[in-house]
This record gives C-alpha cells, sequence and structure tokens, in this order.
C-alpha cells in the first residue's frame, strides 16, 4: 500500500473544514426560524433508530444546569465566529500569561493537517490512556454538544465542569478584551478553556487538534515535543494557500525546536516544505511509509483487522473497529506518535506492549466517521465535506458495506467545493436528496440542488429543505422496491449536517 488516501475527518483563530459558524447548533442566535425542527422532527425518526449511544453527550437533564451551558454557548455565539481570522497570536498569548501559561503544565501531542485529525486524535488519546496516562483532548468542531471538544480520561467534560471553567477565566477574558482592539475570538476562548481544564485536572499530557492552518491557529501556544501532521489536501484555500505546498507552510509551523514531527503520506510539495521546516528547527522526522506505515489490512466484521509497522517494530493482529483504508492509515499515524512520545524510534528500537496497543485500538470510536445510527435500512453517517474526503468515504463505504443501492443525504456549507464533492459521490449514490442544517452557512437547498442536477441528471436528485424530511424521503427510497433489500442511506456534506442528523435519528 505505497499510496494513502486522504482522510474524511474535519477539524484557527478558528476549527478547519467544516467549522461551525456560529459554534453551537442550540444556539437560539444562530437558529434559522424556519428550520428550528431538529427536537421536534427527531420524535418521528427515534423510535426506529434505538436509544441513544456512543460518546457524545445530551443536553443536560437538570433544567437548571441546562440553562446555564446554554447561556455560556450564547456568550461564546456572540464572539468572533470561527471562520473570522486574524493571523495573530496577540490577544491569546495575553490571555495565556494571565492565566498563568496553563499550556506549559503537561506536554503534548499537537495535531494538524487537512483530513484525518480528529479520529488520529481519538486513537492517540486511547493509546495514551491504555498506558495508564491521564488524559486531555482538544478537537474541533464537535457534533452534536459543545461539551464534546474538551476531554478528560476519554470522556467530554461535563456539562457542570464546562461552565464552572468558563465562568473561572471569564474575568481575565474580559481584560484581555478591554485590551485589544477586537474581542477575543469563539475559539481562541474555547481553547483558553481546553489548557485551563487540562492544567486543573491535571492531565499527564495534552492531545491538541490545530482548527485551522498552525502556524497563527489559537492552539500553537502550546509547545508539543511530538507535532502531527495528517494528510495535506485542498481546502480552505482563500486563507491557507492554493497549492498543497503553500497550505503546508501554514500548517508545519507546528513544529517546533527539536521536536519529532510525524508525517502521514503527503503530496511531493507538501512534504518538501514540511521537511524542510523540520530541518530548519532541528526536528526529528517519521515519514509513512519510510519509517513506519500499514503492512496489512483486511476488512472485517465491525471493521478491520490490520499489522502495523511502528518506529520500534511490527504491531500484528490489531482490530480497529472503524471503516476505511483511511482509518487504518490514521492509525499507523496515532502509533507512530505515541512511540515518538514514549521515546521510541531508531535509537531506542524497541515496541509498546501489543496487548496494550491491541486493546486501545479495539475501543476506539470516532462519532460522524462512517457511524451506522440505524438498520433496516442502514443508515450511515459521514463528516465529509470536502472532495478529498468524499473521495475516500465513497471507497469506504463501498468496500465496507457493499449496498446494492446508496442514497445520498446531502447538506453542505455555502462556502466549500460543493460540486467537487458531489462528483466524488456521483459513482456511488443511486439518487441523492439534497437538503440544509439549521445554519447560516449552510447552502441554499435550490441551488445545490442545481449543482446536484449538473452532476447526477435531474431524475436522481429530490429537494427537501427540511433535514427531517430529506432523512424520511431517503430512507422512504432505500425500502421502496423489494429488490433492493440491501439498499442504505449515506448523510454526508457536513460535519453540523452530519450532527443534527445523528440527533434527529436519536443519537444524542
Amino acid at each position: 500500500m505505497s499510496e494513502r488516501p486522504l482522510n474524511d475527518d474535519n477539524g484557527s483563530t478558528g476549527p478547519d473544514d467544516d467549522d461551525r459558524f456560529e459554534g453551537i447548533v442550540d444556539a437560539e442566535t444562530d437558529r434559522d426560524p424556519d428550520l428550528a425542527v431538529i427536537e421536534a422532527g427527531s420524535r418521528t425518526l427515534r423510535a426506529q433508530a434505538g436509544p441513544p449511544q456512543g460518546d457524545i453527550p445530551s443536553r443536560p437533564e437538570d433544567p437548571e444546569l441546562d440553562r446555564a451551558l446554554r447561556e455560556v454557548e450564547t456568550e461564546l455565539a456572540g464572539r468572533w465566529p470561527e471562520t473570522k481570522l486574524d493571523p495573530s497570536l496577540r490577544r491569546v498569548e495575553a490571555l495565556m500569561d494571565i492565566l498563568g501559561q496553563p499550556q506549559r503544565a503537561y506536554p503534548a501531542i499537537h495535531i494538524t493537517g487537512t483530513n484525518g485529525k480528529t479520529s488520529t486524535a481519538r486513537m492517540i488519546e486511547s493509546l495514551l490512556a491504555a498506558f495508564d496516562l491521564r488524559t486531555g483532548r482538544y478537537t474541533s468542531p464537535h457534533v452534536q454538544s459543545i461539551t464534546e471538544r474538551i476531554s478528560l480520561d476519554g470522556a467530554p467534560i461535563s456539562a457542570e465542569r464546562f461552565v464552572e471553567t468558563y465562568h473561572d477565566i471569564k474575568p481575565y477574558v474580559e481584560m484581555v478584551d478591554d485590551r485589544e482592539e477586537h474581542r477575543l475570538s469563539f475559539f481562541e476562548v474555547m481553547t483558553a478553556m481546553a489548557y485551563a481544564a487540562f492544567a486543573d485536572a491535571p492531565v499527564d499530557v495534552a492531545v491538541v487538534e490545530v482548527g485551522m492552518g498552525g502556524t497563527w491557529d489559537a492552539t500553537n501556544v502550546v509547545d508539543a515535543s511530538v507535532a502531527v501532521v495528517t494528510p495535506i489536501s485542498l481546502d480552505h484555500t482563500d486563507r491557507l494557500g492554493s497549492t498543497p505546498g503553500e497550505i503546508a507552510g501554514e500548517k508545519g509551523g507546528i513544529v517546533k525546536q527539536d521536536a519529532t514531527v510525524v508525517l502521514a503520506q503527503q503530496p511531493v510539495d507538501a512534504a518538501q516544505v514540511l521537511l524542510k521546516r523540520a530541518v530548519d528547527v532541528d526536528a526529528t522526522v517519521a515519514r509513512e511509509g519510510m519509517e513506519f506505515g500499514v503492512v496489512s489490512r483486511e476488512v472485517a466484521v465491525g471493521g478491520q483487522q490490520l499489522t502495523l509497522r511502528g518506529l520500534g517494530g511490527e504491531y500484528p493482529e490489531v482490530f480497529l473497529p472503524l471503516y476505511g483504508a483511511h482509518q487504518a492509515h490514521n492509525a499507523a499515524v496515532a502509533l507512530a506518535a505515541v512511540e515518538a512520545f514514549f521515546g521510541i524510534g531508531s535509537q531506542h528500537a524497541r515496541t509498546l506492549d501489543i496487548d496494550t496497543v491491541r486493546r486501545a485500538f479495539a475501543q476506539v470510536s470516532s462519532p460522524g466517521r462512517l457511524e451506522v445510527v440505524r438498520r433496516s435500512p442502514t443508515v450511515v453517517l459521514d463528516a465529509a465535506h470536502n472532495p478529498a474526503g468524499a473521495q475516500v468515504t465513497a471507497e469506504a463505504v463501498t468496500e465496507a458495506f457493499g449496498f446494492s443501492r446508496l442514497i445520498g443525504v446531502v447538506g453542505a456549507s455555502a462556502d466549500k467545493d460543493v460540486r467537487g464533492l458531489l462528483e466524488a459521490f456521483e459513482p456511488v449514490f443511486a439518487e441523492v436528496v439534497v437538503t440544509r442544517n439549521s445554519t447560516p452557512r449552510s447552502m441554499d437547498p435550490d441551488e445545490l440542488a442545481a449543482i446536484a442536477v449538473e452532476v447526477f441528471g435531474a431524475e436522481r436528485v429530490q429537494v427537501e429543505p427540511r433535514l427531517d424530511d430529506a432523512l424520511e424521503a431517503a430512507i422512504t427510497l432505500a425500502e421502496e422496491e423489494a429488490e433492493f433489500s440491501g439498499a442504505g442511506v449515506l448523510v454526508t456534506g457536513s460535519v453540523i449536517t452530519v450532527g443534527e442528523a445523528r440527533l434527529l435519528l436519536g443519537k444524542g
């Protein structure tokens, strides 16, 4: 397996990829009144979906706590949105100074790239926890609950702790707001909350995913001993660069002096830029396909069986309960990152305990990444939102499920390469239902349909402006003919669309 497919994950001064304009689906200020049907519509679909599951928290049952969390969400949503960028670390550095540099209280593994960041972060977290380290994980954007972004010991922090952390740092946030020309952004405050929560826990190691880019990302105030760069492809070209090499120049900013950088397979120009950055800061380099990689993989029930080559040797018979070749490569990157963190490499040729590694990977989950949320017919959610992510999702769903007929439900953000995304799915979708999610960034369904008709043909496109109606329509299409007993539904195009569909289908 000499070439690595790109992953379908998401993840700045604001989060990468399908970053939420508002940051919070539930914030009243961000709902479109005509589309605020998620909770009501969920009652229609939940009966067939089963009970909530996974590690995505529901709203707090305590009404007072729920009110307090909504107030914090609303205050955060009132700040600069995650998509509005200012290439400076000045404000977040000022806040870290006032807070006493909490990000320096623990070692860190810092992750950037275009696709695959969140899944890789989850795998790294699981491996570290299996070796009895207390972990903090910071990822973005969230699928359903804002509290997902900050995790301790593998689970999102409680709503109560989230609210407490916000109020703990709020006076210091306001001090910086008063000094600066612009107030701290949503993402800058969230990053400070994560670093403060990790220091307060305290954690043994933080696993930190960038929001967007690297050099000027708010997370880059952390001084990580291990930097990870997942595959780079074209996304956010208006902000990060028009070629993989230009984008790599921005993302390579997380590689610090004397650190170890773990590189997934990259386009040639991106690899050259990243290697030069490593030389400039005297960083040790571990490259997929050279120092580590995937030796073999086989599709298995509920995931895949892998043999991975780490920095210290081979790890056979590793079961990964995630689908797709891209997730196998994410696993190799995660393993190398943890080996590097423990000092394993060419100078120390030893392996991690194989049973512990197997146990860690077997426990990995990644909600919204080829996640099955319903049966009869099977409904799968995947947060692919750019052409590279859509391509590997299309390949993975074909390999893992073998549907006789696949119906797509697509709701995408207007600022994405929607045509490229639809073209990647065209070979695998028998029909597509275009829709939108509840946020202002979501593309108008009629505009999305016009592009879809050009790609699929009018006879294969259906328009349903409301997401709950789109899900109902797709499920009906999958069920309507007996000969298509192996039919399925794939909901995709946006992290937000996937999160709202997950709620509608009873998984939150």
